[in-house]
């Protein structure tokens, strides 16, 4: 099963999974289309730190990875 940490950097949870992009994209994370972006804020902001800063309840993005076959961790 594909595990994502919700408390790894973002650009590292992306370089391990690259198909959860569009997803998250989806969810809300719109820096992430932008590669100057996931590649400053990407590289020290994970998940979890991040659903703040873009107002994206963490319930949200848990449920959402799990419905798309990913278990979710480091979410506690």
């Amino acid at each position: 099963m594909n595990t994502i940490d919700l408390s790894k950097p973002v650009a590292q949870t992306l370089k391990e999974h690259p198909e959860v992009k569009d997803i998250l994209v989806d969810l809300g994370f719109k820096p992430l289309a932008n590669p100057a972006m996931l590649n400053t804020v990407g590289k020290v902001t994970s998940l979890k730190a991040g659903s703040k800063l873009a107002k994206i309840p963490l319930e949200t993005i848990i449920k959402t990875l799990e419905f798309n076959g990913y278990e979710v961790i480091g979410g506690e």
